[in-house]
């Protein structure tokens, strides 16, 4: 018998226990001077004995890691491995653990059981709850080494670089633009079709996209943003301040088909193909 078992079986000692009755039990174990843990009940300090006992002897040859037993061990391993035995049945995705695979199997299901304390949104996973609980706090620890913006996540952040790069992965089917993201991608296949959710609420024009309305909407307002570095002159949106912006260059790229005459503005070419339509 080890010193730490030697001082829990003195506290399990009748002689002990007559002097303490009214006393809660306490781990003293002067082997672990951080622990003195009260407890309430013998079984409960019993359980507590191995719990100080185990000794991490066995170490990952990978990442250092320890473990007190070889099960353990062998089962972190798996994280260094390609083997993944264990198969989500909807969407064949592998897992290394059956643990794992359950997780995942909620985001299949309408199971949220993780929510927030703060705004009560639900998540079918602990490690999704405890990403979006940064949002609400000010750490936003992952900053982009290009731009120094910094945000909370760092999906977020990958999802971001995406920007200072040329890498467009998804790709419309219908006209072939290109995109850095899925969402906007989503987004743009609206435009292809007779779907129009978001209405003005001034005007009840309707708009495939939410940032669409959001851009109309300045129109109703006096608000304008976007000034004319040439002239002053102010815009509500940022596309009519370029579009502004080429009357002052000698970019004429709007050139009329039938007698050649060029415009900076193509609605000024519009205007001006009226005259060959009489």
């Amino acid at each position: 018998m080890d010193q730490t078992e030697e001082r829990h079986a003195e506290i399990y000692s009748p002689n002990h226990r007559s002097h303490t009755e009214d006393i809660d039990l306490k781990c003293t174990s002067y082997e672990y001077v951080d622990c003195n843990k009260p407890f309430s009940s013998k079984s409960d300090l019993s359980r507590q004995l191995p719990v100080l006992s185990i000794e991490k002897k066995i170490k990952c040859s990978v990442s250092n890691k320890s473990f007190s037993q070889n099960p353990n061990l062998n089962n972190h391993l798996l994280v260094h491995s390609n083997e993944k035995h264990f198969k989500c049945s909807v969407c064949n995705k592998l897992f290394p653990w059956k643990s794992t695979l359950n997780t995942h199997s909620l985001v299949h299901s309408n199971e949220k059981p993780f929510k927030c304390s703060v705004c009560n949104k639900s998540f079918s996973q602990k490690s999704n709850l405890n990403a979006h609980l940064l949002v609400h706090s000010n750490e936003k620890n992952f900053k982009c080494s290009v731009c120094n913006k910094s945000f909370s996540r760092k999906s977020n952040l990958n999802a971001h670089l995406l920007v200072h790069s040329n890498e467009k992965h998804f790709k419309c089917s219908v006209c072939n633009k290109s995109f850095s993201w899925k969402t906007n991608l989503n987004a743009h296949l609206l435009v292809h079709s007779n779907e129009k959710h978001f209405k003005c609420a001034v005007c009840n024009k309707s708009f495939s996209q939410i940032s669409t309305l959001n851009t109309h909407l300045l129109v109703h307002s006096n608000e304008k943003h976007f000034k004319c570095s040439v002239c002053n002159k102010s815009f509500s949106q940022k596309s009519t301040l370029k579009t502004h912006l080429l009357v002052h260059s000698k970019e004429k790229r709007f050139k009329c088909s039938v007698c050649n005459r060029s415009f900076s503005q193509k609605s000024h070419l519009n205007a001006h193909l009226l005259v060959h339509s009489n």
